[in-house]
């Protein structure tokens, strides 16, 4: 009789939990859509942005095909590459970070912190100065001396059993060495080539072509993929390996397949527009803070973060320079620079 009476009750809660899990989750999609439409309202104001004039009208009827030549290539050919590279890029960066950070249970993880961007600028160094400045070599040499980097990383861990945070450290160590390789790279190579060095480090989305975007959009939407099909793999690691192992997890497995996944597009990211820093830092902790831990929400949000920040970047270099000179990696590192010594210290504390 007891628990008859019970049942009602019971039902109850369950029914009023159910209800308030569902107005959660429908505020935070309509988060998330709202978003998107930052993304949509930034990029349309960015086309109209630059030394060409051009009005919202003008480019709308961009898209039915009635613009004038000149203003079809600034619009086709200039500009609208430069909005989806910076929303791609900023997506795949954000997703790289949040994949170290999660695997390696490390707030301060990512592509900067691992090695990562210093390994791809090392590669590009070296092919400026010993391949002259060839595109394709400077491209392939960036994206192998990032995956160099991803791969040392991985052998140290395997072989020597490092934690994640002496995975981390490692990883700075490894920066040092691939930064302080790429000065001396700088030291012997003549004015010319020092330049062009100089410009490939400082990071830039408007480098990227369509060609580079749709190579580009492939791997990042594989990764999403990945990332999405092991989210609740990756909130079992949340809770600790020995948990994650008790629920069925093969923790070095998805420990190893994440890493690679997440330092292929770092790679190819960096290998096409350079070291763009501090965007996969930023962008998984801005998610945590909206949507908590719960990588089935974190892995969207993250994405479209790390997408509205680096075009928020870019279109703020552009305004700022006026002529769209200023490099959006500069503008990143002055946006999240803060935000790491901020995760350092709170770290400490």
């Amino acid at each position: 009789m007891e628990d008859t009476a019970c049942a009602p009750v019971l039902k109850g809660r369950d029914g009023a939990a159910t209800r308030v899990y569902r107005q959660t989750m429908r505020r935070k999609r309509m988060l998330l859509s709202v978003l998107w439409g930052a993304i949509g309202v930034i990029g349309l104001y960015a086309v109209t942005q630059g030394a060409y004039d051009l009005t919202v009208e003008k480019m709308l009827r961009a898209l039915a095909g009635g613009l004038s030549p000149a203003e079809s290539v600034v619009v086709w050919n200039i500009r609208l590459p430069r909005i989806i590279a910076a929303v791609v890029v900023g997506w795949g960066l954000a997703l790289s970070g949040l994949g170290i950070q999660s695997l390696l249970k490390n707030p301060l993880g990512s592509p900067s912190t691992l090695g990562i961007s210093q390994g791809a600028a090392f590669g590009a160094a070296s092919a400026i100065v010993v391949f002259d400045s060839q595109v394709a070599s400077v491209t392939a040499m960036a994206f192998a001396g990032a995956m160099a980097a991803t791969g040392i990383i991985l052998l140290l861990g395997r072989l020597k059993r490092l934690t994640p945070e002496a995975v981390i450290l490692a990883g700075v160590a490894l920066s040092s060495l691939f930064a302080s390789a790429t000065i001396l790279i700088q030291y012997i190579a003549t004015e010319t080539e020092l330049a062009v060095v100089v410009f490939w480090t400082f990071g830039d989305v408007a480098r990227s072509g369509w060609r580079e975007i749709g190579l580009l959009s492939v791997a990042v939407a594989g990764v999403t993929l990945f990332f999405m099909i092991r989210r609740w793999d990756l909130n079992a690691l949340a809770s600790g390996e020995e948990t994650a192992r008790g629920l069925g997890v093969n923790v070095e497995r998805v420990r190893v397949e994440g890493m690679v996944a997440a330092a292929l597009v770092a790679a190819l990211a960096t290998a096409f527009c350079g070291v763009i820093a501090f965007v996969g830092l930023i962008a998984p902790h801005m998610a945590r803070r909206l949507v908590g831990g719960d990588h089935s929400l974190l892995i969207p949000f993250s994405a479209v973060l790390g997408a509205l920040l680096l075009l928020s970047a870019d279109t703020l270099g552009r305004v700022i320079a006026g002529s769209g000179a200023l490099p959006v990696g500069v503008v990143t590192a002055f946006l999240g620079a803060p935000m790491f010594l901020y995760l350092l210290v709170r770290g400490y504390r």
